[in-house]
């Protein structure tokens, strides 16, 4: 473990050194924040009939949804699909790592070091601000860090299997945009899930994509209450099992068929 470790640190190191980028992602995604939050006010005060989910849910599903943004696969990544597409992926074969675990190791620091610039003063402006509020008890808090963790491994595991599916294709580019559609409309980030069609929620509460955003942020809000958490955490940790295991099945018949400069 001691390589991908010091993969993941050297990483790390690199991306928190984008911290305009950070100031500029925080201000980007408050008024985003501000713009749904007004507009799921705007339906609560204008709706008449029982909801899935209650307005003084909203503030703390939207907010922790944009300190996580970062944290989604909404794209590749970029030096990785340099490589493949340079032929730079010959040189990655030579080191005395497995390619997956050193793709998997990069991905964690992609999701992980610019949340961690934005997250806490976006959750520090959302409870001065937006009436956040903390999650209902002690068991809540310690299921939603679970839960976060168990969606960072699958934004890893989905991030990896884009890259991978560069192996076989002229550009990652429609991959990457198909993968974004995907997580900006079924992982709550653009509405909370429990809002979709009833006759939607059998895919949209199964898929992988639910687990990325919208149950670590229904665990925080209470709306699942933590008695019933490791449910969902088992789901979340079995599509990580699923994907990881898809990924590297992927990446073997990947590379058997590499050809790089007509090697």
């Amino acid at each position: 473990m001691t390589a991908y470790l010091a993969i993941v640190s050297a990483r790390f190191r690199t991306l928190l050194q984008y911290r305009a980028a950070a100031v500029a992602g925080i201000v980007t995604q408050t008024f985003f924040g501000v713009v749904r939050l007004s507009i799921l006010e705007a339906f609560f005060r204008a709706s008449t009939g029982p909801q899935p989910m209650t307005a003084a849910d909203m503030p703390a599903y939207i907010w922790l949804g944009q300190a996580l943004f970062q944290m989604v696969p909404w794209a590749l990544d970029r030096d990785v699909a340099a490589q493949i597409r340079s032929g730079g992926v010959a040189y990655e074969l030579l080191r005395p790592v497995d390619l997956y675990g050193f793709w998997f190791s990069r991905a964690l620091a992609l999701r992980t070091a610019p949340v961690l610039l934005r997250a806490a003063p976006m959750v520090v402006i959302a409870a001065a601000f937006f009436g956040m509020g903390p999650p209902p008890s002690v068991a809540s808090a310690a299921a939603f860090a679970a839960s976060v963790l168990s969606a960072l491994l699958i934004s890893c595991a989905l991030t990896v299997l884009i890259s991978i599916s560069m192996l076989r294709t002229v550009s990652g580019e429609g991959a990457s945009q198909a993968l974004l559609i995907a997580v900006m409309v079924f992982s709550g980030l653009i509405i909370p899930l429990p809002f979709f069609p009833e006759w939607l929620q059998p895919f949209v509460r199964w898929c992988p994509f639910s687990g990325l955003l919208d149950v670590p942020l229904r665990i925080y809000t209470g709306n699942i209450p933590a008695g019933e958490a490791a449910v969902f955490i088992a789901r979340q940790l079995a599509w990580v099992v699923a994907l990881v295991a898809l990924g590297r099945v992927s990446l073997s018949w990947g590379l058997r068929r590499l050809s790089v400069l007509g090697g």
